[in-house]
């Protein structure tokens, strides 16, 4: 059994999840959403019959923390951390991931996702590409998957896959988007991860923002996502290459993306979502960033 938990980010449904899978040995958790949201997290459990103590296996698709920022809480409740190699460092001694996103978020960094804490190494268990973690009958297969991020994992359940980010976002049957944050945005890292999606046997995705994807619309999802993100990365390239920068793109940037999606039927609520779970301002950093690293090298 399998349990989209919704974490309720600030105050609002069907922007991030967490995903509960029953097991022989007890239950699972992909994804741990924010540390603010951790108490959403403890209710969602709890309404599906557990604790999170009950909780002794976390697999993480990557560390941005809107999906593991609560994952420090779940260690020190006893659960065995599951992480690509790059992250591994980060996780095990936050002060840099919590550095970086302070500046960022600023005075907004508490009311947007909490604190993060460091996880000892021995509750840390990095995983390879194609490696199978079996838990309770159980097998987690970690699909390296970079593009969105280096430390990005796909985890495969059976024929379900969980995928972070990799294979965008999806809000309320609205258009596929994707995101775009800085350092690690690379298209054709992207391309190429979305490529090995589409050749494995499996029937439905979930995405952490937001839900499920089922059978033959797999793959109709799959090409929406790759059109927008070589669309968003063409649209910003001549603004790049004029020697625009984020300060001044990013006002254009986000009434580009919200006519696209009004375009495709979104509600001004839905519109609320998508950039809660995605915030457009983000993919101008993102973008600029991937077009020094490929034009300047």
């Amino acid at each position: 059994m399998l349990h989209v938990l919704d974490l309720n980010f600030l105050d609002l449904p069907d922007t991030i999840a967490a995903f509960l899978v029953d097991t022989e040995a007890g239950p699972a958790l992909v994804e741990t959403g924010p540390y603010s949201t951790f108490q959403h997290l403890r209710q969602a459990v709890r309404e599906k019959g557990y604790a999170l103590e009950d909780i002794g296996h976390v697999f993480l698709t990557h560390i941005h923390l809107d999906h593991a920022g609560a994952a420090w809480a779940m260690a020190e409740l006893g659960a065995t951390v599951y992480l690509h190699p790059f992250g591994e460092a980060h996780m095990n001694d936050p002060s840099k991931l919590l550095a970086s996103a302070t500046r960022i978020y600023g005075d907004d960094m508490d009311r947007l996702w909490g604190t993060l804490k460091p996880i000892p190494k021995e509750q840390l268990r990095t995983v390879a590409h194609g490696e199978a973690i079996h838990i309770g009958g159980m097998r987690f297969t970690a699909w390296h998957t970079p593009g969105h991020a280096v430390h990005h994992i796909a985890w495969q359940a059976g024929e379900v896959l969980f995928t972070g980010d990799v294979a965008g976002v999806k809000i309320e049957g609205g258009p596929a988007m994707p995101p775009c944050p800085p350092p690690d945005i690379n298209i054709e890292d992207w391309q190429k991860s979305l490529q090995l999606i589409r050749q494995l046997d499996i029937d439905k995705l979930y995405l952490t923002h937001f839900g499920a994807i089922s059978g033959e619309k797999i793959p109709g999802h799959l090409d929406e996502l790759e059109t927008g993100l070589l669309d968003w990365a063409n649209w910003m390239r001549p603004h790049f290459e004029n020697g625009e920068n984020a300060t001044e793109l990013t006002p254009v940037f986000q009434a580009y993306v919200q006519e696209q999606l009004r375009k495709q039927g979104v509600s001004e609520a839905q519109l609320e979502l998508y950039e809660n779970a995605n915030p457009s301002w983000m993919s101008v950093a993102g973008l600029l960033r991937y077009w020094r690293k490929k034009l300047e090298g």
